[in-house]
């Protein structure tokens, strides 16, 4: 096709898919060119360019033919680099400090399972009427009195369950930390 590069723009501007295709046939190696130098790297380069062409079949609708096309397609791609650059910065910008607070929060996740399997496991080694006391106290958020009722004891027993389970989980974690 020996069409000139303003008249396959107008034509692509109209709708003319083949107009197009020629037409980035021509300059698509020039453009990723020209985006590997805004970028510095070819992954970068790869995906600006990409989101050139995928945008150029609307912005042709603007080209009016006053300026040579390469002129025009360079236009677009380094206006294209600086809203790519002004995002990144902004994503950077409110992504700073994220970074920390991802790490402490799966480090409080982490020490939170910690804690609960070593809870599970220290409760195995309680006599059945402790473990039965705690379980509903701690982990069905029973009062002392809803806790006595269920386990069909008076509430004193039940504070003395837990202050006695509180003595042994205390002795049971020293004992681990001095081995």
């Amino acid at each position: 096709m020996n069409v000139d590069d303003r008249e396959l723009a107008l034509a692509a501007a109209g709708g003319d898919g083949k107009a197009f295709g020629v037409l980035l046939g021509r300059h698509y190696d020039r453009l990723f060119g020209l985006c590997f130098r805004l970028t510095g790297t070819k992954a970068d380069a790869e995906d600006l360019t990409q989101d050139i062409c995928a945008a150029l079949p609307a912005k042709l609708a603007a080209f009016r033919g006053d300026a040579k096309f390469t002129t025009w397609l360079y236009r677009v791609a380094v206006n294209a680099s600086h809203d790519r650059r002004r995002r990144q910065q902004t994503h950077a910008r409110h992504a700073e400090g994220w970074g920390d607070w991802e790490i402490n929060r799966q480090d409080a996740i982490r020490e939170e399972a910690e804690a609960r399997d070593w809870l599970t496991q220290a409760m195995s080694a309680l006599p059945q009427d402790l473990r039965d006391t705690l379980a509903l106290t701690m982990d069905q958020d029973l009062t002392q009195a809803q806790a006595a009722e269920v386990l069909n004891v008076t509430e004193g027993t039940v504070s003395w369950r837990i202050s006695e389970v509180k003595k042994r989980l205390k002795a049971m974690h020293k004992k681990e930390a001095a081995s």
